[in-house]
């Protein structure tokens, strides 16, 4: 199978390649092309400006959170029908989660077989740009380095001196350059850049973006080096097919999605769909009640320390929900879904505000980073997404931090941090709340088991309730 398909990397986080590749993809999209954007990586945030950008939903590609084989299968599957593919980076080119640099963007380029396109940021450079990208080239030969974009030059002068010291010396060209100040900021703020579901006026930011980008890169010239990658090489999963031919009858789950709640990796709620759930969105922000119809309910990782005042006056919700689980409800939150499910968050200020109270402790917001990075977890004990000692892989990234913890406090997870095992998250038989962020296409299992709760839950419930049609 042969897509056109082409990665935006860095020489480090900073340097303007998330701006970069949303620019080229929102340029090329505007020129007609069906565009589908990747992102290396854990990202929640980038792959909604990708999305806004080109109409088709952004895609992670992570070797920790899914098997390679599963990485290969989303991208097939993604890219099926687009005219080309733009993979936006994560950190530096060679930063990944092991030693060995794996899960890092060079490996999702060379499990892809895509050329890369290096940005490198121009700041007080000159002949020494090409040490660097020499250093880039020459630390993986296999790896294909197309060429260099050049972000922040300072004028048309300092541009030559980079290009002919980058080419002269390394052999890579340089692709396209971007004068300091071209590209429009996005805004961010303690996780990263601001979600775009959160922000008015992107529309216009992205045109910015496209026409600043296509002023200083040849859009065909990345056209034609994404033509030129080799065909897709084979061992692509069929997780999604085997998932339907598990499927074990349709059962309707209802997922939080709004400006305090979307991140969610859009693979994963697509494994659980073919799995046989019907995703039906709902707001803890603007709606007073659950859906109905919902067998189970998941709220997924966001900023509700962003939006804690009408969280927290949203009380027919919350009371709704707590009735809900009482019921027997299947109830499954990540990170800012765990924060929401506490008795309350205090944030920066000092300022406490009641939240659900499901979860027996308080959350507080501190100005320094809680906890970050990959984990390779066990299950504590039997729970929603499986039994004692199940393996699960995720990742977290959080400032807060719970507190309080009420009477005997079971956790959801156990890890080894260092030395120590790290006991993490809260679980009953009906609930799983954790800091941890799952994707589901790694965690079939899991996956499986949480829907399998739910079809029992929803056949009980309509047992009780035969009069309701649904």
């Amino acid at each position: 199978m042969s897509h056109k398909r082409i990665v935006i990397a860095g020489t480090r986080s900073g340097v303007g390649k998330t701006s970069i590749a949303t620019g080229l993809m929102a340029a090329l999209a505007a020129r007609g092309l069906k565009v589908q954007g990747f992102k290396v990586g854990p990202d929640y945030i980038d792959p909604g400006y990708h999305t806004l950008a080109t109409g088709r939903p952004s895609r992670n590609l992570d070797t920790f959170l899914m098997s390679p084989a599963d990485v290969l299968e989303v991208f097939s599957r993604a890219a099926a029908g687009a005219d080309i593919a733009i993979i936006e980076g994560v950190m530096g080119l060679y930063d990944g989660h092991r030693k060995d640099g794996g899960g890092s963007t060079a490996a999702i380029a060379r499990l892809l077989a895509a050329p890369v396109l290096l940005v490198l940021d121009a700041t007080s450079l000159g002949q020494s740009a090409a040490a660097e990208v020499l250093g880039y080239r020459e630390f993986d030969p296999g790896l294909h380095l197309a060429g260099v974009i050049l972000n922040r030059v300072g004028s048309e002068g300092h541009l030559q001196l980079l290009r002919r010291a980058i080419e002269d010396y390394t052999g890579v060209r340089v692709a396209g350059w971007i004068p300091k100040g071209a590209l429009p900021s996005l805004p961010s703020r303690h996780l990263g850049l601001i979600p775009a579901g959160e922000q008015r006026g992107l529309k216009k930011v992205l045109e910015e973006l496209a026409a600043g980008v296509a002023a200083g890169i040849d859009l065909e010239e990345v056209v034609s080096l994404a033509g030129r990658a080799s065909p897709v090489p084979p061992g692509a999963g069929r997780s999604f097919a085997a998932a339907s031919l598990q499927a074990g009858g349709w059962v309707p789950v209802a997922v939080a999605r709004d400006e305090a709640f979307s991140f969610y990796y859009h693979d994963s709620l697509d494994y659980l769909t073919a799995l046989g759930a019907e995703i039906v969105p709902f707001s803890p922000l603007h709606d007073t009640a659950l859906p109905g119809e919902a067998a189970g309910a998941i709220i997924g990782g966001g900023f509700p320390e962003i939006f804690l005042e009408p969280l927290a006056g949203n009380k027919s919700f919350l009371a709704d929900l707590r009735r809900r689980v009482e019921e027997g409800m299947p109830l499954y939150a990540e990170c800012g879904g765990l924060m929401y499910l506490t008795r309350g968050i205090t944030d920066l200020e000092g300022r406490t505000w009641e939240l659900a109270g499901i979860v027996p402790a308080g959350c507080r917001m501190q100005a320094r980073l809680a906890g970050l990075g990959y984990r390779e977890a066990l299950l504590c004990r039997d729970t929603i997404l499986g039994k004692k000692g199940d393996p699960i892989r995720g990742h977290e990234f959080h400032y807060s931090l719970l507190t309080g913890m009420a009477g005997d406090f079971p956790p959801a997870y156990t890890w080894q941090a260092g030395e120590k095992p790290c006991h993490e998250g809260y679980a009953t038989p009906g609930i799983l709340a954790s800091y941890l962020h799952l994707h589901f296409l790694g965690n079939q299992q899991a996956a499986a088991s949480f829907l399998a709760a739910c079809r029992r839950f929803f056949k009980a419930y309509r047992r009780r309730n035969a009069s309701c049609n649904y």
